[in-house]
C-alpha cells in the first residue's frame, strides 16, 4: 500500500515552529507518512532542520512577516518582490497538492486560503489568532469562508477560550489544540551553574536577527540597572540563537562588557581590576528549555518563547524595542494575550528612564509572592494542558485512516 502524503503550509516563524513539533510527533507515531512543506514567510529553517522537503521558493523579507506592525515594512516587502514570491509559492502548492492525501495549514487567512484553494481536505491550526486579545475573535470574511468549508476538517486553536468562542460563533468544528512546542519544553540536564536560593532571571531577546541583537543590547542595559537596585541579588541566564552568540564579542565591546567563554561580565567605569564585577550573564545557544524551566522571572522580547514561559507559570517583564517584531504594539498585544503574567514597561522603544522603571518592577515582582502564585495558575489555565502535538497528530492520522 502506498504511503500517505501530507503537505504542511505555514506563514510565520512561530507557525513553522508549531508545525515542526507536530511533524516530529507524526514521525514517531507513523514513520511511513511522506511529508513536505511550504513556508510562506522566511526560509523555513524549522522544516529544513528536520529534513522536510520544501516544495517552493522561499525568501526572507525586510519585515520578517511582521508588516502589520508598521505599514512602511509592507512597502519594503512589496519592493523586495512579496507579491511575485507569494504567487510563485501558491503555484507550487497548487502543483504539488493533487498528489497529497491531506493538507495541514498553520497561520492566518493566507495559509488557510492556500489550503482551501488546493481543493484537498485540510486541517486548520489558527495558532496566531486568539479571542483573548479582544474577548471575541473577529474573523475576516475570507477566513470565515475557508474555515466553514467542507474541505476544512477541523479548526485547532492555541487556547481553549478561542475554541469556545468560535463554537459560539457557529464554527462547531473548532477545538482546542494548544502550543505544540510546550510538549518538548523539558529540561535537558544542561548545567547552568545556578546558585541555590538566588533568584534566576532568563533573558529571551528573540530569534530574528538583527533585531535580536538590538533587543539583547537593551536587555544588558536593563541587567545593569537591576544590579544597581539589587547588587548580587539575582543570577542571569540568556537563551540566544547561534547567530546571536556569534555576535557576543561585538555586543560586549559596544556595551562596555567583557566576554569570556560565553560569560558576560560588567564592571562600572573606574573599577579596579581587583574588584568583582557588578553583574554577570551566562549565555547559551543550546539551553532554552533549561533556562526557561529553572528561571523565576523572564525578561522577554519574543513571541512564542514568551508564550511558552507563561504556559509553565513564569512572570514576564517586557520592554519595547525598535522592531520590526517586538515594538510596543506587539508587547501590548502580548499583554492582552498572556493576562496577568506579562507586564510591559514603557510605551515606546526603551529609554534609560524606562529601563530604570523596568529594573524596579523586576525587583518588586520577585518579592511579590501572591502575584507569583497567580502567574503559576494563569499560564496553565490559558495554554494548558500540554499534549498539543499529539492531539493534532492523532487527528491527522485518524483523518488519513492510519493507525500507529
Amino acid at each position: 500500500m502506498p504511503s500517505k502524503r501530507i503537505l504542511f503550509i505555514s506563514n510565520g516563524h512561530g507557525e513553522d515552529n508549531h508545525t515542526s513539533h507536530v511533524i516530529q510527533t507524526l514521525r514517531q507515531l507513523c514513520p511511513s507518512i511522506e511529508m513536505a512543506a511550504m513556508p510562506i514567510v522566511g526560509e523555513g529553517k524549522a522544516y529544513r532542520s528536520l529534513d522536510i522537503p520544501i516544495i517552493g521558493p522561499t525568501q526572507t523579507m525586510p519585515s520578517g512577516g511582521f508588516f502589520y506592525m508598521k505599514r512602511l515594512y509592507l512597502l519594503k516587502d512589496f519592493q523586495s518582490g512579496l507579491i511575485g514570491l507569494t504567487w510563485r509559492q501558491l503555484q507550487a502548492v497548487l502543483q504539488y497538492a493533487p498528489n497529497c492525501d491531506l493538507i495541514m495549514s498553520t497561520g492566518d487567512f493566507i495559509s488557510q486560503t492556500f489550503a482551501y484553494l488546493t481543493k484537498r481536505p485540510f486541517v486548520s491550526f489558527i495558532s496566531c489568532l486568539s479571542a483573548l486579545y479582544e474577548g471575541r475573535l473577529r474573523i475576516n470574511p475570507l477566513l470565515w469562508h475557508d474555515l466553514n468549508s467542507s474541505r476544512c476538517l477541523t479548526v485547532f486553536t492555541r487556547d481553549s477560550y478561542t475554541a469556545f468562542d468560535l463554537q459560539r460563533q457557529g464554527i462547531a468544528k473548532a477545538q482546542f489544540g494548544g502550543i505544540p512546542a510546550l510538549d518538548r519544553l523539558v529540561p535537558t540536564g544542561k548545567d547552568l551553574y545556578l546558585k541555590p536560593d538566588v533568584p534566576a532571571i532568563a533573558l529571551l531577546p528573540g530569534s530574528r536577527m538583527p533585531e535580536a541583537a538590538r533587543n539583547f543590547s537593551l536587555q544588558l542595559q536593563l541587567v545593569i540597572d537591576i544590579a544597581k537596585v539589587m547588587p548580587s541579588g539575582f543570577q542571569f541566564r540568556a537563551a540566544l540563537v547561534p547567530n546571536l552568540m556569534a555576535q557576543l564579542d561585538d555586543i560586549a565591546q559596544s556595551q562596555g562588557w567583557q566576554l569570556n567563554q560565553g560569560i558576560l561580565t560588567y564592571s562600572p567605569p573606574g573599577s579596579s581590576a581587583e574588584e568583582s564585577p557588578l553583574v554577570e550573564v551566562r549565555c547559551y545557544s543550546d539551553a532554552f528549555s533549561d533556562i526557561v524551566y529553572y528561571s523565576d522571572l523572564v525578561i522577554g522580547m519574543a513571541g512564542l518563547a514568551v508564550d511558552l514561559a507563561v504556559a509553565i507559570g513564569k512572570p514576564i517583564i517586557q520592554i519595547p524595542g525598535e522592531g520590526p517584531q517586538f515594538t510596543y504594539q506587539f508587547a501590548e498585544a502580548q499583554t492582552r494575550l498572556l493576562g496577568i503574567s506579562a507586564q510591559t514597561i514603557g510605551t515606546k522603544p526603551a529609554t534609560p528612564e524606562i529601563l530604570k522603571q523596568a529594573a524596579k518592577r523586576v525587583v518588586e515582582t520577585l518579592q511579590d509572592s501572591d502575584y507569583l502564585a497567580k502567574c503559576k495558575e494563569n499560564g496553565p489555565e490559558r495554554f494548558g494542558p500540554p499534549g498539543a502535538s499529539e492531539r493534532i497528530a492523532r487527528f491527522i492520522l485518524n483523518s488519513l485512516g492510519e493507525t500507529e
